[in-house]
């Protein structure tokens, strides 16, 4: 009796775990390192090499594919409906106009349906393209699951639950909360913002001000933001990691120090107590480089697309 009592109960708990795993699956946590391994090995290293080329010859392409990615993910979830083109749709939408990078993904994509018809899936491409872009600015390697379907849906009014350059830090903690992801997550992802250049329009209002000149800019960075970004010429471009555009380090934090944020959402992470001692802890670099590589790894399983949620894109730009 004893011995029928633990076969049954090992067969109770075979069947929990089972089950969990493919209710796992099933709610978009069916991501893993290496899964096309099988059905397309060089998957990896083609994005990688598109990627390569790109960057070489544009390094501003590394940001706008970082941020493509972070833009993916945070509505629906990363399942490329961000590069679904059309009226309406996510990348039509005013946070996504400046978007850089589609071409990229595209080329990548052809090169992958020559080498293994319907495997690989947009979402995944972008993933895999906004680690490399990190690695070839300088930054430091990490494993990114893949396995993600594409979404079938795109709609450009749930780009609100984007942050956006004047947001306080409640709002950009309860935004990234609702996709969760925490206050340490918010700030070490939005270290990104070492790559990268904004428009003048989206901080204009901190140093051309009838009231005064945001306190809390460094005086005597105020001269040099108004000669980079004239009144006249709003939709002109500036780093936002000064003097350090194309390289993944550690400088965008240093600059919070010292006032030199350039949205106003980047420099309220240094005066606010709750997220100030993240940005001191990202001060040195290798900290900053693992904790990156883990939100970045949280974030791009929000909401996954497996099994018959999605779909495998002919083309990244349309569904199927």
């Amino acid at each position: 009796m004893e011995g029928d009592f633990c076969n049954k109960k090992f067969v109770i708990e075979f069947v929990i775990v089972v089950v969990a795993v493919i209710s796992t699956v099933v709610h978009g946590q069916g991501t893993r390192v290496g899964f096309y391994s099988s059905s397309c090995p060089r998957a990896e290293s083609i994005v990688k090499s598109t990627v390569q080329s790109y960057v070489r010859s544009d390094p501003t392409f590394a940001a706008g594919l970082l941020r493509m990615h972070f833009h993916d993910c945070f509505v629906r979830g990363c399942d490329a409906s961000v590069l679904i083109a059309g009226t309406n749709t996510e990348r039509a939408a005013g946070p996504n106009r400046n978007l850089r990078g589609y071409e990229v993904i595209d080329d990548a994509k052809a090169k992958l349906e020559a080498a293994c018809p319907r495997v690989v899936s947009c979402a995944d491409i972008l993933a895999l393209a906004a680690r490399d872009s990190v690695v070839l600015s300088g930054g430091v390697t990490w494993e990114v699951p893949t396995g993600r379907k594409d979404g079938r849906v795109s709609i450009g009014t749930e780009t609100t639950a984007l942050p956006g350059p004047n947001d306080t830090v409640a709002v950009q903690k309860n935004k990234f909360s609702d996709q969760g992801l925490n206050t340490q997550d918010l700030v070490v992802l939005a270290g990104g913002h070492t790559i990268g250049t904004t428009a003048c329009q989206f901080f204009a209002d901190r140093i051309y001000n009838p009231n005064g000149v945001d306190p809390s800019i460094d005086p005597s960075f105020v001269a040099t933001l108004r000669q980079i970004c004239p009144q006249n010429e709003p939709t002109k471009r500036v780093a936002l990691d000064t003097g350090s555009q194309f390289k993944f380090d550690t400088s965008y934090f240093a600059h919070l120090q010292r006032g030199r944020g350039i949205l106003r959402s980047d420099q309220v992470l240094w005066t606010d107590p709750s997220t100030k001692s993240f940005v001191q802890k990202y001060f040195a670099t290798g900290p900053f480089n693992v904790d990156f590589g883990k939100s970045m790894v949280k974030m791009s399983n929000i909401k996954v697309k497996t099994g018959a949620d999605g779909e495998i894109r002919n083309k990244c730009s349309a569904v199927n």
